[in-house]
């Protein structure tokens, strides 16, 4: 299998732009997922008898196959970005959602203690004392949900979109390897890149981490 370099020379514009497509695709999924699992998660954390019914219900959803869920919304908003945004969204959740919970989770009890005898109140305490601490835990939950959005994208090719997976569909209809191995090799450099700045982000968001180290 061998790579035809004048094609990608050729086709750097193309390429590009294709890149750029699905990392925004891809981010903006992961930025909605945070805006909808962050309240859940509170919910979930402070209403006990919820927590198991709203990670359960994100679990089911998960268990969607990809292309159906793409398919099912085309009715609703068609041959569309948004339909990428709300089918890859949808797949955030799961892990966005529970690993909040699990950071919410993990703070513990005596520090919120110390934060309501000082009178702060609840709401302070979530922005302020819960969900700093909380961070590491719901970054690492970003980090996995940003790299399984990057690669699915992909997937909303079949609906007209996907990003870098029309080069997929391009080389497998010419039977040309080249957009195929391009595409691939594109996907996983967003992948490590995006997680890679993610973990910088979270050390720039974590200070009193560095200085206990």
């Amino acid at each position: 299998m061998t790579i035809d370099w004048s094609w990608i020379g050729d086709h750097t514009d193309d390429l590009t732009s294709l890149t750029f497509s699905h990392l925004q695709a891809a981010m903006t999924a992961v930025l909605v997922g945070l805006l909808i699992s962050l309240p859940l998660a509170v919910v979930a954390h402070r209403v006990r008898p919820l927590r198991g019914f709203l990670l359960g219900l994100s679990n089911v959803l998960f268990t969607i196959p990809s292309i159906a869920i793409f398919v099912l919304l085309l009715p609703i908003s068609g041959l569309t970005r948004t339909t990428t945004v709300i089918g890859l969204t949808v797949y955030t959740l799961v892990v966005l959602l529970r690993n909040t919970v699990e950071g919410l989770d993990s703070v513990p009890a005596k520090t919120k203690e110390a934060a309501k005898a000082m009178g702060t109140r609840p709401l302070r305490t979530l922005l302020t004392v819960e969900l700093p601490l909380a961070l590491p835990v719901i970054m690492a939950g970003v980090r996995i949900a940003t790299v399984m959005s990057i690669s699915l994208v992909s997937v909303a090719t079949y609906i007209g979109d996907g990003g870098l997976g029309q080069l997929f569909t391009d080389g497998f209809q010419r039977d040309f390897p080249t957009p195929v191995i391009v595409g691939v090799v594109l996907t996983l450099l967003l992948a490590v890149v995006a997680d890679a700045l993610l973990v910088a982000l979270q050390y720039v968001l974590t200070p009193w981490k560095r200085r206990r180290a």
